[in-house]
């Protein structure tokens, strides 16, 4: 073999290593897919997401879904070759871990973060619904179950819940109209609408569980729009009210706003 053969042979090796290296490699991602929706009308795991005492409640029909993603543990190794399946595939994002989970190094302190970011946005939703309907926490005692999600991306959702548990549309018909209606967003207490991240997955995970409109963060309409699934309507909300006269406006026929 010539000197240029073993050289070139050599570099070839040398290239294949490196590439095996890299594709063995953890990488500093997660891959995120469609999670769960749970319809917070109704129950979660045998239990009512939502329970109301001191004051009347509606029978309601329809749905009102908060959706979800999952996504790779922070221990889970993710490779090279996760990372390009993600890049190709419309069901799964690849995203920095940092962003996935920016609080605690461990599954434990990551669990227990979500969970206090539940509670919070729970907190606000009762607020933000009690403040809309104009009822006093006094008063009306709210009650949000949620078993196995965290974070606060529910926020919006709930408040939906309590207020048509209580008020309906103010007329004596379901807020929902009868349809299954999915979203996401954050909750202030006095019911500013935040974005929250995962919603073109979101967004697959509301179609796959028979959701025709999705409420989406304004600020979100392009990533709503980015890989939306056939039949879904897209609702943008900034505040609980604005959700509210959507939905109405949707119910009733009106001018309803869009992305």
């Amino acid at each position: 073999m010539s000197s240029r053969a073993r050289a070139l042979t050599i570099c070839a090796v040398l290239v294949l290593a490196l590439l095996l290296t890299a594709a063995l490699a953890p990488l500093p991602f997660s891959v995120a897919s469609p999670g769960p929706t749970a319809n917070v009308l109704g129950d979660n795991k045998g239990r009512p997401v939502i329970t109301l005492s001191g004051a009347e409640v509606r029978k309601t029909s329809g749905q009102l879904r908060m959706t979800a993603i999952v996504a790779t543990g922070p221990d889970a190794p993710v490779h090279l070759p996760d990372v390009v399946r993600g890049w190709f595939r419309t069901d799964q994002a690849v995203m920095p871990r940092e962003a996935v989970y920016p609080v605690g190094d461990n599954t434990k302190e990551i669990a227990e973060h979500n969970a206090a970011q539940m509670k919070d946005s729970q907190n606000s939703a009762t607020s933000a619904a009690l403040g809309h309907l104009h009822k006093s926490p006094k008063d009306v005692k709210v009650t949000l179950r949620l078993a196995d999600i965290g974070g606060p991306s529910a926020g919006l959702m709930f408040a939906l819940g309590i207020i048509d548990k209580l008020d309906g549309d103010g007329a004596g018909h379901d807020l929902t109209g009868g349809r299954t209606i999915a979203g996401t967003g954050t909750i202030t207490a006095d019911g500013t609408v935040g974005p929250v991240g995962g919603v073109p997955l979101k967004t697959q995970a509301a179609h796959r569980d028979g959701a025709t409109v999705f409420l989406v963060p304004q600020r979100e309409c392009a990533d709503a729009r980015a890989e939306l699934p056939r039949g879904l309507r897209l609702v943008p909300v900034t505040t609980l009210d604005g959700a509210v006269d959507a939905l109405k406006a949707l119910k009733d026929g009106g001018k309803v706003p869009a992305c």
